[in-house]
């Protein structure tokens, strides 16, 4: 099937949700107009719509291919990468300075969510560049961002993060790549990197590593790593690509999906590199053993931007669960029919149908409510209101990335389900959306790591300020809402947001009390279930935000948003008050499972 990139729900989210009104009159985008916008949007929708959607399945099928060390990626993304660069993509949301065009991160992100739904394999490149944009421009040294930044603007070069390593998952105290420092200042690296996402490739000039290691005499743990940029090819004075580093890739990980990206074992400091000897040349960023620290920069920007990739496989499920719908003719319609319909009038497939559209428009206002407060953490010139939204925007990372990419996975499942046995037959495409989804929930932090980071640094950090800030707004929601007496829909929605208002500030309010008590295993218990339920409690807040946006509009675009909100508010509100109880049950369910402790 086509992919249509989602231009009227992201224009609403935008316009009618008030995130440009709110974006565009800040400092540095006063040459970012709503027509500015509109344009960006139409040319971003043609380009990931004609030149990388039709690439989607060809990548899946044919795979990176790797061969002694180098990496062909499948027929036409080279191409298209050309193009991307060429059209200024990779710069849109990165500072002017070096380069970038400066747009807001609202804009960004709605972009960048085409992208992925456009081809998830190919946008997973651009992504990590972003990332090491972002850690080099806030970091690194004058020198440092004048020779790597400007190049990966404008798509010549490509960035890389490498933290994971064997026998270091998710732990990264265990990291034991080496860095030995150089009478010259550089550093030469010697260690193996593992699941490094496009560490080797085809599609680019160079590939600039950012590599997490340890320098000699450095503390044990977290506290002694040490982040360095280690390009594939040394760099010039002029600027010009020099030796080849001694970095190479031994191997390609065969994956359940998302196959046309390559995952690359790299290793570094294998002696392979005739030009520069044994050991990859690197340049420290910062201060030694404050690596983690800058690392997080990185982290951080990807792990929104993976929330972003949820939402993206989402969308590209839904529309074509919901083309297939509209032409898969079975079964007489339950009120009795001629003959046999389009499944799309079975109760059953409407359920099916709008909840992958609740969850996946539900997520993407969460998402671009949360670049609207990174905007104005960024830009806005009084500090207090910079550092209220930079809490805010930090609160609703964890919620992006885990609720997202937990949703990806229901979305894309019902899409299989709603193909029926199709559905489990890859010539449909249903079943790629299904597996590439797989990994959006691991990687950049598994859920469960967003959900800690969500209790310990965002919710008990605070005492639960941004929280009960939230649920202030919300209950002014509600309020608007009960206002609306003549409209049975706007009532029922204000109802059943109460409710989950109220199970929303009840699990707080546990975790907080139990955390103080000590009992922190008992709150952890249930993190994953309390980021969820805010992810639910948030998002029904923006759908039911849009239906008084929609109220009294007789377009269907409206009609069908507000049917959307009161559908959410039905069906998938109501599990917040689950999700609650299994998180206020957090101390019995522990002493519960004491038989599962190994240690």
């Amino acid at each position: 099937m086509s992919y249509k990139a989602p231009i009227e729900d992201i224009s609403f989210n935008l316009k009618d949700m008030g995130l440009l009104d709110d974006v565009l009159p800040l400092p540095g985008f006063e040459e970012v107009s709503e027509d500015v916008v509109d344009a960006v949007l139409e040319e971003n929708a043609r380009f990931v719509e004609e030149v990388v959607a039709p690439l989607n399945v060809v990548g899946d099928r044919e795979h990176a291919i790797w061969h002694d060390g180098q990496v062909k990626t499948p027929q036409g993304f080279k191409q298209a990468f050309e193009i991307f660069a060429a059209g200024g993509w990779q710069g849109l949301q990165h500072d002017a300075e070096h380069g970038g065009q400066g747009f807001p991160k609202v804009v960004a992100a709605a972009t960048s969510e085409n992208l992925n739904a456009a081809n998830l394999s190919f946008s997973l490149c651009p992504l990590l560049t972003d990332g090491a944009i972002e850690a080099i421009t806030q970091a690194g040294t004058q020198e440092q961002k004048e020779t790597f930044i400007p190049p990966m603007l404008e798509g010549r070069w490509t960035g890389t993060m490498n933290l994971t390593e064997p026998q270091a998952g998710s732990d990264l105290a265990l990291v034991n790549a080496k860095a030995v420092p150089q009478e010259d200042g550089t550093y030469r690296i010697f260690g193996q990197k593992i699941f490094i996402t496009y560490g080797e490739h085809d599609m680019a000039e160079n590939i600039v590593h950012l590599v997490l290691a340890r320098t000699p005499g450095s503390p044990a743990g977290i506290k002694g790593i040490s982040l360095f940029i280690v390009p594939k090819f040394l760099v010039n004075e002029n600027g010009s690509l020099g030796k080849r580093n001694d970095v190479w890739c031994a191997s390609l990980e065969e994956k359940l999906g998302i196959n046309a990206s390559p995952t690359a074992v790299l290793l570094f400091g294998s002696g392979k590199s005739e030009e520069v000897g044994e050991g990859a040349i690197g340049y420290l960023v910062g201060q030694e053993n404050q690596g983690l620290q800058y690392m997080f920069i990185m982290m951080n920007a990807a792990r929104y931007n993976v929330g972003i990739q949820g939402i993206a496989v989402s969308e590209r499920a839904l529309q074509q669960a919901q083309e297939y719908a509209q032409e898969r003719v079975q079964s007489n319609a339950l009120e009795g029919s001629a003959g046999p319909v389009p499944i799309i009038n079975h109760p059953d497939v409407q359920r099916m149908l709008a909840t992958m559209r609740g969850l996946t428009e539900g997520a993407r206002a969460v998402a671009m409510y949360a670049a609207r407060a990174n905007d104005l953490s960024l830009n806005h010139p009084d500090e207090s209101v910079r550092t209220s939204n930079k809490a805010v925007y930090e609160y609703l990372v964890p919620i992006v990335k885990g609720f997202s990419t937990e949703n990806a996975i229901e979305v894309a499942s019902l899409g299989v389900q709603v193909h029926g046995g199709m559905g489990f037959i890859e010539e449909t495409g249903a079943a790629q959306y299904y597996r590439d989804a797989r990994i959006l929930s691991i990687y950049e932090g598994t859920t469960a790591i967003q959900a800690n980071d969500f209790v310990g640094r965002k919710t008990l950090r605070d005492g639960g300020a941004v929280a009960r800030g939230f649920i202030k707004a919300m209950q002014e929601t509600v309020a608007e809402l009960e206002q609306q007496a003549g409209s049975r829909q706007l009532v029922f929605i204000a109802a059943q947001l109460k409710i989950a208002i109220q199970a929303y500030e009840a699990s707080t309010g546990y975790v907080l009390e139990t955390a103080t008590e000590g009992n922190l295993r008992a709150v952890f218990m249930g993190s994953v279930p309390f980021l969820m339920l805010s992810g639910y409690v948030h998002a029904g807040w923006q759908l039911a935000r849009a239906a008084l946006k929609c109220q009294g509009r007789s377009e269907a675009f409206y009609t069908q948003k507000q049917a959307t909100a009161v559908f959410y508010a039905a069906h998938l509100l109501p599990r917040v008050s689950a999700l609650s109880a299994a998180v206020l049950a957090g101390d019995l369910a522990q002493d519960s499972l004491a038989y599962l402790k190994t240690v």
